[in-house]
């Protein structure tokens, strides 16, 4: 399949491919769809093993924001870029200006921060180039670390899918089981220890069993058990895939809720949860607090505004719980529903801004 035919299968706007002979980058920047405003995603470092697999990451990634800025209810349209290098070795200054420098050159089109591969530090050196930046750290303006925002989002989604399941939106009571307690999971047991769920936790790192023991009363399992471990809610915030052929069957949860990313190894994976009568809160809905905080840094960050808008992560999946009902579908599909319903009612006009702190404007689709 040919690049414009990649860019149709799922309605790409927009691909630029990025080389600076002076610093070695190779970059590809991918615009998925504008229709609410500029394309907002972060730039991914990582050593591919070809220029195919690299258009085919930044083109999926891409469109995933599209739906995660929609479902936050962002005014943000879907972008992402990558870097073909290895983080460990190849990263540098003139790297990082270069691609500033081709970020700039798409006048606000396109705004982007950390991701895997990259950190808050890096994007400073870029920063002198170019204004369309998110995630830069407090003391370069930025809004600094994500987690609580997205902890806190998550905890409020939680509350959303117990009130559908349970009856009620309290966690006081309910065995929560979280695996992986890093930057996210960590935060999150201090909320669920807060409401006074019981929680239980794995983690492949000791170093952050021992915090989170040492701060709230928590139940400690292996990695290898966390799977079988019998809760109301199960809480992936560790790598994806985590529901797969080998794991769908070995659920003992009413709830699959979590800040990971691509929880499903496959769609069908997230129908056979839902014929299993296991509620799931998709990921891309339930963990857009990060995404949430650095679209809040425009025209300037307000960490109140941000909360406030992570704490509706509630309201979002109580919308698509009700399309399940409406339209007989699991969840996963209904979170995909509820974004086209939204671009296609705004389709007649994009919300746009032209530089960070400007004023929003039509900008005819005709």
């Amino acid at each position: 399949m040919g690049i414009f035919d990649k860019m149709a299968q799922h309605r790409h706007e927009q691909v630029v491919f990025c080389h600076d002979r002076v610093s070695g980058l190779k970059s590809i920047i991918a615009i998925h769809d504008t229709t609410l405003g500029p394309a907002l995603g972060g730039t991914r470092m990582w050593p591919y093993k070809s220029e195919e697999e690299m258009l085919e990451d930044v083109l999926r990634l891409s469109r995933g924001m599209t739906y995660k800025s929609a479902a936050a209810g962002s005014n943000f349209g879907g972008g992402k870029a990558v870097i073909w290098g290895d983080p460990a070795t190849d990263k540098g200054e003139l790297l990082f200006r270069a691609l500033g420098l081709f970020v700039h050159s798409l006048a606000g089109r396109f705004i982007t921060g950390t991701d895997v591969g990259t950190v808050a530090d890096d994007f400073v050196h870029a920063r002198s180039v170019t204004p369309y930046l998110v995630a830069l750290p407090e003391e370069h303006g930025g809004s600094g670390d994500s987690s609580l925002t997205t902890a806190f989002g998550v905890w409020h989604g939680m509350r959303a899918c117990a009130e559908e399941v349970f009856g009620s939106p309290s966690l006081k009571g309910l065995r929560v089981a979280v695996q992986g307690v890093g930057k996210v999971g960590y935060r999150l047991c201090g909320y669920l220890s807060e409401e006074g769920a019981e929680v239980i936790v794995s983690d492949v790192s000791e170093a952050n069993l021992n915090r989170v023991k040492r701060e709230h009363k928590v139940e400690v399992v292996s990695p290898e058990e966390i799977i079988d471990t019998e809760c109301d809610i199960f809480s992936p915030n560790a790598l994806g895939g985590v529901v797969n052929d080998e794991t769908v069957g070995r659920f003992r949860t009413r709830i699959v809720a979590g800040a990971a990313n691509n929880q499903l190894a496959e769609d069908r994976h997230g129908d056979e949860l839902h014929r299993r009568g296991i509620l799931y809160a998709p990921d891309y809905v339930i963990n857009a607090g990060g995404l949430i905080q650095v679209s809040e840094e425009f025209p300037s960050f307000s960490r109140e505004r941000a909360m406030r808008r992570a704490a509706a992560i509630y309201d979002s999946l109580r919308r698509i719980f009700a399309i399940c009902r409406r339209d007989g579908i699991a969840p996963h599909k209904a979170a995909d529903v509820l974004v086209e319903e939204r671009l296609a009612e705004i389709s007649g006009c994009r919300l746009y801004l032209p530089e960070p702190g400007g004023t929003a404007g039509a900008l005819d689709r005709s």
